[in-house]
């Protein structure tokens, strides 16, 4: 059983940053709450140790590869080899007691290894026998992803750990099942355990892939070139053996006549969290964030208060962040709260200044959007809208320091000019590019200091 205590939690704090004054009559306030995680397993992408265990316990954490194994793996035949080698490379990854499994997928899903409906206990003799059985994965068959999803939450809830993690690899469209069914399979995973999911090759659908992240609370991202795979999921393993504490909610908390109109993650990725919200108490509410190590990230938060005189303050919204208790069902908080004010004011340069991170991370937001928007104008063949949508995101990306989403728009449009947004689409794009810049047009960057 995981144990919770200061001693062996990473230590959360909670920094708020707004600008408090209204003018008269005014009701929005905005704010970006950074929360940061220090003590747990990993620092600057190498894992340390654990701390979520009492002396002598096992790490508390279970991990299941879903590995595709539809036909389409075996065109060209370097896939499957590529796929295999990864999923070995980041069984190497496992610290010593995790628990895993490995699932083939394809129309049906399978256990690889261990097999029996149990997980093994990674040391070098298991290590090792898995990455026997990898040997036998061949590719035959269709895709049903969201059958994988639901062995690996099978699997996954059998073991008594705190850290529940999928990796997901596909190379195509979950053809052979309804969009019900993997809806129902990701609703019946989220909040059990959270999943990175990768798209391999360019014959799959962007919106599955970062589907499947986003209500899992993972990562997603394209590995164009399957010789990329074993590195890619080298990194993803890391990442998942750095966690130390999972189910952690951002909690808040606002008054009477107060609502919320909006909670998302604004970085490392764009995240809405609006509608994920659980009812906690008296006005308060719970939005799930995953599981945290060694990290910090951005939320913004935006309510709307009862309208108020000139000098009136009140506490718009206190923001705090909490770990659920297993068993009872209670909440443990994670440092000290955030505090959101709201000011009214008749200084004019005071109520119209925006406060640079609220700037920042609304234009982010903005640039995910219309990014977005300019590549599904473009699929339908509306190729003004495309240019007007894509240059406007050039033109954000620009002004704010988005380097890498500015290298992959350059591969779909000719930039004329970045600052003012002007841009040509391109007569013809590579699949890969294309798909790369929806894959990573939730890829923020964080305020320059």
């Amino acid at each position: 059983m995981a144990i919770f205590s200061k001693s062996n939690v990473p230590q959360f704090s909670v920094d708020v940053y707004q600008n408090e004054y209204l003018p008269e009559g005014g009701r929005e306030v905005n704010a970006i709450v950074t929360v940061t995680a220090t003590g747990g397993g990993t620092v600057g992408g190498a894992v340390g140790a654990p701390h979520l265990y009492a002396p002598g316990e096992s790490p508390s954490a279970a991990v299941a590869i879903m590995v595709d194994c539809s036909g389409s793996m075996d065109y060209p035949p370097t896939k499957m080899r590529n796929a295999r080698d990864a999923t070995a490379a980041a069984i190497d990854t496992l610290r010593d007691g995790v628990r895993f499994a490995v699932i083939g997928g394809t129309h049906v899903a399978k256990e690889v290894y261990p097999g029996g409906g149990r997980l093994a206990v990674a040391d070098a003799t298991t290590r090792e026998q898995a990455q026997q059985a990898l040997r036998r994965l061949n590719a035959g068959g269709g895709t049903a992803i969201g059958t994988w999803l639901r062995l690996a939450e099978r699997l996954l809830s059998s073991a008594d750990v705190a850290i529940r993690h999928g990796i997901l690899l596909t190379d195509g469209r979950n053809e052979h099942e309804s969009p019900q069914d993997l809806k129902a399979a990701l609703d019946a995973g989220a909040g059990r355990f959270t999943c990175d999911a990768r798209g391999v090759g360019t014959d799959w659908e962007v919106k599955e892939v970062t589907g499947i992240a986003s209500a899992l609370l993972g990562t997603a991202d394209i590995v164009a070139d399957p010789s990329g795979l074993a590195a890619d999921f080298t990194r993803m393993m890391e990442t998942a053996m750095g966690k130390e504490v999972a189910d952690v909610a951002l909690r808040l908390w606002t008054p009477v006549g107060t609502t919320v109109k909006f909670v998302k993650q604004v970085a490392p990725t764009v995240e809405e969290l609006t509608g994920r919200r659980t009812e906690v108490g008296p006005r308060a509410g719970d939005y799930p964030t995953g599981s945290w190590g060694d990290e910090s990230r951005d939320y913004h938060v935006c309510v709307e208060v009862p309208a108020a005189g000139l000098g009136q303050e009140m506490l718009a919204a206190r923001v705090s962040l909490v770990v659920a208790n297993p068993g009872d069902g209670t909440a443990q908080a994670l440092g000290a709260p955030g505090l959101v004010k709201a000011v009214w004011t008749d200084d004019m340069a005071a109520s119209t200044s925006i406060n640079p991170q609220v700037a920042h991370y609304t234009g982010q937001a903005e640039l995910a959007q219309v990014i977005q928007q300019g590549l599904d104008l473009r699929k339908a063949g509306d190729l003004d809208g495309a240019t007007a949508k894509l240059g406007r995101a050039v033109q954000l990306a620009s002004v704010s320091g988005n380097a890498d989403t500015a290298k992959l728009l350059a591969k779909v449009v000719d930039v004329v000019d970045a600052p003012t947004g002007t841009v040509r689409l391109k007569a013809k794009v590579a699949d890969a590019d294309e798909m790369t810049l929806e894959t990573r047009s939730t890829k923020t960057v964080r305020v320059k200091k």
